[in-house]
């Protein structure tokens, strides 16, 4: 899935922490808690409030006040009198680019051995017409928009054989362990669902107002000063009212607010109807490919946009969004080539189009690969590592967002990831197994979970493992970046609160809060997300490589990493336990800082002298 982190995240978050704490409440109450918490949230996440520059990313600390990566400083003090040796392409495998937006069109890769629209595959590389990248989750008869998540797939996949197991059901090993993991998916399955319920209907009942309170003023967008004059007929409505209000402040402003809810409402449909709904599956007819086989390589078709290109288009602004034309933003990396891969649906992406999406863009020049999305369960991981290999040996660097769960990813799984599924890991988690959860513990209380075809009571998700150092030392690419998101202020609310972390893990922090990017139809938009820190990283890698094109991926890599900025203070993260705490820059990752593009070059002039 996309590591979008959306504009109502905090909203959001808090429904689900309400959900989870108070889910057998009546939804009046639950109301209330959506107020306390709301209320009891601010000091620890980024309040939206505040008016930044919008190329806030690529400015300076010390020259202009914003934890920026200074871009535009170095531009200014070290490649002034210097000329780019190379373009670089970097290859964007999102879901999906707008190849005719203003600050972009100029800046994508074009295949030139490719004649446009001839319905031949003139270069022989299997894909008829890639003029600027190719779309793995489409074909002839169209595009696929929606998905499942994976683990909603792999639940579908198991149920039929796994439904009727009871503790006495006599399995072998493999059985033992497809067991295990379905009692996985279906305990964070019937969570999910729940979570996803509940916070729609609340959702439902916010919009429902904003509507009504819009329709008495005569306005598309009620303003505070309406909802003030609104007379609640019941207590629930005195309580969405102050929701809104709180959230209203939180935003920025009314209208923000209710873009922010009306976006809610369309993401949560979404979820029930298609990410969630294990009877929905449209690949086999709208992709046609054969997917028992994974190493499949020849379908998709040329269509890089997709049905929806927001994120895909907004990841490749922040990356190479043309520099200094006088128009929308500036990207980090001039001298750059964006190439086009489509492989991450709304829902989530599909080991095998991963895969593919890497490999396509190994074989077709790129030097830097951007990936903004991610998951908790993996279906064909073999495949994604053979990929990723394939790249380390090609000399192509791999940029990943940790991703937006707040969430250690040194205990918590986000794929895809570095570590390789190899023999000395599979030996290290037969030594490290865990005591299985009994399958037919339920948590006292709960009902079968309505309308997800599930028909049960789900288990309770097994024990978080305690985290052992020795298995970050397995192996793993040497070519891969896992990037956390940062804000934008020099004190403690530094780690943007939704970003992921992990000391082992995650490689670097870069700019993720409030990113002013490109998106369909010539228009600019702030997201916020691990999957904008990722691209700042990307257009950094592109910037050396530009200057310094006989650099390795490794070098690229070791560059970006020993460059950081350090910050002196601690900053706030809220831990596995959900309390707030205070630690180190270096407990969040490996590096122990943000990237920063000022320091980065003047290390990769020390490299290129070796």
């Amino acid at each position: 899935m996309l590591n979008l982190c959306p504009k109502y995240y905090k909203t959001v978050l808090l429904y689900f922490t309400l959900i989870h704490k108070y889910s057998g409440m009546k939804l009046k109450h639950i109301l209330y808690f959506t107020i306390f918490l709301f209320a009891s949230s601010t000091a620890f996440s980024q309040s939206k409030d505040v008016k930044l520059p919008p190329n806030w990313y690529n400015l300076d600390l010390l020259k202009d006040g914003y934890f920026g990566i200074s871009t535009e400083k170095a531009y200014n003090e070290l490649l002034k009198h210097k000329k780019p040796k190379e373009s670089i392409i970097v290859a964007v495998i999102d879901g999906g680019v707008e190849t005719k937006h203003e600050d972009l069109k100029n800046v994508l890769w074009t295949n030139k051995k490719e004649i446009p629209g001839n319905g031949i595959d003139d270069d022989g590389n299997g894909y008829v017409d890639d003029i600027h990248g190719w779309n793995f989750i489409g074909s002839k008869k169209g595009d696929l928009a929606y998905d499942n998540l994976e683990l909603v797939r792999i639940y579908r996949k198991l149920q039929p054989k796994y439904r009727s197991t009871i503790k006495s059901t006599v399995l072998d090993s493999t059985e033992k362990e497809e067991f295990a993991l379905y009692t996985k998916v279906t305990a964070e399955f019937g969570k999910k669902y729940d979570d996803a319920h509940q916070t729609f209907a609340i959702i439902s009942i916010i919009n429902k107002m904003l509507d009504s309170v819009g329709q008495i003023n005569h306005k598309t967008i009620p303003s505070l000063e309406d909802m003030e004059r609104y007379k609640a007929d019941s207590e629930e409505e005195e309580q969405c009212k102050k929701i809104i209000r709180r959230g209203a402040k939180e935003s920025g402003s009314m209208e923000k607010f209710h873009k922010e809810m009306k976006d809610a409402y369309k993401q949560y449909d979404v979820m029930l109807r298609y990410n969630l709904n294990p009877k929905y599956d449209e690949r086999a007819e709208l992709v046609g490919d054969d997917y028992s086989n994974a190493r499949e390589r020849n379908y998709g078709n040329s269509d890089v946009m997709g049905p929806n290109a927001d994120h895909g288009s907004h990841v490749s602004g922040i990356i190479g969004g043309e520099r200094n034309n006088g128009i929308g933003i500036n990207g980090v990396a001039d001298h750059v080539r964006i190439m086009c891969i489509r492989v991450v649906p709304e829902g989530d992406e599909r080991d095998k189009d991963v895969a593919n999406g890497i490999r396509y863009a190994v074989d077709n020049g790129a030097r830097v690969i951007n990936m903004s999305f991610g998951k908790g369960f993996k279906w064909a991981k073999d495949v994604v590592d053979e990929a990723v290999k394939y790249a380390e040996e090609k000399g192509v660097l791999l940029v990943h967002a940790a991703g937006n769960d707040n969430q250690n990813n040194d205990v918590d799984e986000n794929y895809p990831t570095k570590y390789y599924d190899s023999p000395e890991a599979i030996a290290y988690k037969k030594a490290h197994k865990k005591v299985e959860v009994n399958p037919m513990i339920f948590r006292p209380g709960q009902n079968p979970v309505p309308g997800n075809g599930m028909g049960r009571n789900y288990p309770v998700p097994p024990a978080k493992v305690v985290l052992d150092t020795t298995k970050f030392n397995l192996p793993h690419a040497s070519n891969w970046l896992e990037v956390g998101a940062s804000a934008y202020k020099n004190d403690a609310s530094l780690k943007a609160s939704f970003s992921n972390y992990g000391k082992h893990t995650v490689d670097v922090f870069a700019p993720g809060f409030m990113i002013k990017s490109t998106v369909p139809e010539s228009k600019y938009e702030e997201f916020d997300g691990t999957s904008m820190a990722a691209p700042v990283v990307s257009g950094l890698a592109a910037l050396i490589l530009s200057y310094y094109p006989e650099l390795k991926a490794q070098d690229v890599r070791a560059i970006i990493m020993q460059s950081v900025v350090k910050p002196e203070q601690k900053v706030r993260r809220e831990n596995e336990k959900g309390e707030t705490e205070r630690v180190n820059f270096k407990e969040l990752c490996v590096s122990g800082g943000i990237v920063n593009a000022y320091q980065a070059l003047k290390l990769a002039e020390t490299y290129k002298a070796k």
